[in-house]
């Protein structure tokens, strides 16, 4: 039990980072999830994840609170030892017109896409330098690499990050420490649980697998990246799109 490595992963209640935390569990690691506000959701995913034997973790923290980053962070490591994982997937969208955009939603999307990846990176990073060791997972979207009309906030946070992840991969790589971003297409979770009948239908029709991918799918390539069979990946970005961009 010891021995089992940690996996922290945000926004991890529900969706691609839930699918991923129970992933990680399912290979022996010990778990610790943050979530903004979803406490039934947070509650089923550390249940599901013990029900595997294992105890989880699950933390309410906002990701733009440095202060609350920092608090929970220490006490997973009190818990469960040194973060040898990083999976940083939590994220808020808004569709809507650019010119409809008020600076304070502009913000909102940025403090939380961006400004909370640097808050754990910022966190857990000097644990991983010190012991040559570590591997950070980043979640951007497809739109973050060919742009989303009607939303360019989130197309813009979602570009950040995967300049984040190229030039972090860079500087930490020396220090035994691989920084890889997944990009996932449309995905069959909450946040696009409002996209009608139709418009599903034109996205599977725009897709070259026909069909609307899963967040088990996604935390595959996440689990994929952050473990040793990618030992010599860093800096890259893998779409997870269905072929939706290439």
């Amino acid at each position: 039990m010891e021995n089992r490595k940690h996996c922290l992963i945000t926004g991890g209640s529900r969706g691609i980072g839930a699918a991923t935390a129970y992933r990680f569990a399912q290979a022996g690691y010990k778990v610790t999830f943050f979530y903004r506000s979803d406490e039934e959701s947070a509650q089923y995913t550390r249940q599901k994840i013990q029900k595997l034997t294992y105890d989880c973790l699950a933390y309410k923290v906002d990701v733009r609170d440095l202060d609350a980053v920092q608090s929970a962070v220490q006490e997973a490591v009190d818990t469960f030892g040194p973060i040898d994982v990083l999976v940083s997937n939590a994220g808020i969208s808004r569709i809507e017109l650019f010119t409809k955009t008020t600076p304070t939603e502009w913000n909102r999307i940025m403090d939380t896409n961006i400004g909370g990846l640097y808050n754990l990176v910022h966190t857990v990073l000097p644990s991983m330098i010190s012991r040559h060791s570590g591997s950070i997972v980043t979640v951007s979207s497809m739109w973050g690499v060919c742009g989303a009309s009607c939303e360019v906030a989130y197309s813009t946070s979602k570009a950040a990050i995967i300049g984040f992840t190229k030039a972090l991969a860079q500087e930490v790589g020396p220090s035994n420490i691989r920084v890889n971003c997944v990009a996932p297409g449309v995905i069959d979770t909450e946040m696009n649980a409002l996209l009608d009948d139709e418009t599903r239908a034109e996205l599977c029709e725009e897709t070259p697998l026909c069909r609307i991918g899963n967040a088990e799918e996604v935390a595959d390539a996440i689990f994929y990246l952050a473990e040793e069979n990618a030992s010599f990946i860093t800096g890259q970005v893998l779409g997870v799109n269905g072929g939706f961009i290439t």
